[in-house]
């Protein structure tokens, strides 16, 4: 039988320790194309804006082997909700959006839902989030009002970010950092026509002060097709990292 001394045993301890400490620490990033992309965050697994069976780019992905526990919606239109029903049913997970689209997902029988508005925030059971506002439009596919398109800042004892949904820009994200910890990193859209494109969103990034942000918005179709390589050398110009990230490709931050 193997046995170690108190002098190794404490190292290994501490290196067991530390490695547990990392894990805790680190968050699971998956896109899943568009502007969908799933966080694993202590234990949860949280899905933003779920367009995937309707995009022609993202056939590849296993849609029926997605699992969650939230399903967060910045805004009403099509290409941010289309499988949002279907995913909350199949797994009995919880919505959360403005009081106008959480009551629409209601009315079609969806259980679990958290309304938000405006400079509200909530603690759930992985951190704390708050809606922030958003420059869009917002109606949902049967045309009814979807109410006031939003963002999210999501704070957690590991990672805290800051999902634009989509937007323009606006002086509003400087009250970000004002009013949050600091962002280890930011999600914006980048596809131009429809919300920020690159120009606009590396001025985003300075806004909340941020140095590392994930692209998405972009490519889907014909109007937000994008330079990957033009784009990526507007960040790096500003200081910045612009992270483009393949459909079902998953990062550990």
């Amino acid at each position: 039988m193997l046995t170690m001394t108190k002098s190794e045993c404490l190292p290994a301890f501490k290196e067991a320790l530390s490695l547990q400490h990392k894990l805790m620490d680190s968050m699971k990033f998956t896109f899943y194309g568009h502007a969908c992309f799933m966080v694993e965050l202590k234990g949860k697994k949280i899905l933003f804006d779920p367009f995937i069976r309707y995009n022609d780019l993202a056939k590849e992905v296993d849609f029926d082997s997605i699992l969650v526990d939230y399903i967060f919606l910045s805004h009403g239109h099509e290409d941010h909700v289309a499988d949002a029903f279907d995913i909350a049913m199949k797994n009995d997970a919880t919505i959360v959006s403005n009081y106008e689209i959480v009551t629409w997902f209601q009315k079609k029988g969806v259980k679990n839902t958290h309304p938000m508005n405006h400079g509200g925030a909530w603690n759930f059971d992985f951190g704390t989030v708050k809606y922030v506002h958003a420059v869009h439009s917002s109606a949902l596919p049967d045309g009814t009002y979807g109410g006031n398109p939003g963002g999210f800042v999501v704070e957690s004892d590991s990672k805290t970010f800051y999902y634009s949904g989509d937007t323009a820009l606006t002086m509003d994200m400087k009250l970000i950092p004002l009013t949050s910890k600091k962002l280890d990193f930011a999600v914006l859209p980048i596809g131009n026509n429809f919300t920020m494109g690159a120009q606009d969103a590396v001025l985003a990034a300075e806004f909340v002060d941020v140095s590392k942000v994930i692209g998405v918005h972009f490519d889907t179709f014909g109007y937000i097709k994008i330079n990957h390589a033009i784009a990526k050398e507007v960040f790096a110009s500003k200081g910045k990292e612009l992270i483009l990230l393949n459909i079902g490709e998953c990062i550990e931050l």
